[in-house]
């Protein structure tokens, strides 16, 4: 009830939208931040059939919630949380609830420049918190910290490449159970993608994202492949939408993703006059 809850108010600001971009549906993130006192929020949900050697594990549908709200200086806050529910194998129960929370801060501390082949560079550090259930698999049951670093570059006008490089000092990447699981040693984590803007409204691309456990004893190793994009429907709203699928236990064996992201008006607008 808490989720639909959530999404029916979730659609509903749609009304009040304006001006929209998405990194989504690409694990790998963009240099761009939202802009100062917009706030912006994305929504996807994503549909995953598990490896075999998850077993009694086999399916998990994540619902995620991301709100980002534009600071000075090209700076960005972010929190996101998902709601999960892991289906399992005759005789064993299945679980529903909210995961684990993330706190993050985002800086684009060099844009790229139009006719120029200058990449455009940002840094984000993200904190999350423990807030789903470990016992049934929602949560890590851990604090993760996580430092990422991203770099874009334009081929030209309408095509671009971006990579990421991630480094986790503790706990994992784990949400519910697919990702990286793991209790102590570090987590590098990289992403490559391949966008192109087909349309002003349409852009497709393709993507690469893994990680690697610093430790075998850790033993979760994730390669994954998506190919996806996002179409504006108007100024301020966009569908994405997504196929994916990986190899190794921490990577989903096949799924498929659908969401949309708003902006919502800036908070600057002046009280008229007479006002309270």
């Amino acid at each position: 009830m808490r989720l639909r809850t959530l999404l029916f108010l979730a659609l509903c600001g749609m009304l009040t939208a304006s001006r929209s971009y998405t990194q989504m549906p690409f694990y790998t993130d963009d240099p761009a931040v939202t802009e100062n006192r917009v706030l912006h929020f994305e929504f996807f949900n994503e549909y995953d059939g598990l490896q075999s050697s998850q077993f009694p594990n086999l399916n998990q549908n994540t619902a995620n919630f991301k709100f980002n709200y534009g600071l000075p200086h090209n700076l960005e806050a972010d929190i996101d949380f998902p709601y999960l529910n892991i289906d399992r194998s005759k005789g064993n129960q299945s679980s529903a609830g909210g995961g684990d929370t993330n706190l993050g801060l985002k800086w684009e501390f060099l844009q790229s420049v139009k006719g120029k082949h200058r990449p455009a560079l940002a840094t984000s550090f993200y904190i999350e918190l423990p807030t789903g259930n470990a016992q049934q698999q929602l949560g890590s049951g851990l604090a993760d910290y996580w430092l990422n670093t991203v770099v874009q570059e334009p081929i030209n006008d309408t095509t671009r490449v971006t990579g990421n490089f991630g480094f986790l000092f503790a706990s994992n990447t784990s949400t519910g159970v697919v990702g990286i699981s793991s209790k102590r040693g570090h987590v590098y984590t990289a992403g490559l993608s391949l966008t192109h803007d087909f349309t002003p409204r349409l852009t497709l691309g393709v993507e690469a994202y893994g990680g690697l456990a610093d430790s075998s004893g850790l033993g979760r190793d994730q390669l994954q492949f998506l190919g996806g994009g996002f179409y504006q429907l108007r100024d301020g709203l966009s569908v994405t939408f997504a196929a994916l699928g990986g190899k190794y236990e921490a990577s989903p064996h096949i799924g498929g993703q659908l969401g949309f992201a708003v902006d919502f008006p800036a908070f600057t607008h002046k009280r008229a006059m007479g006002s309270r």
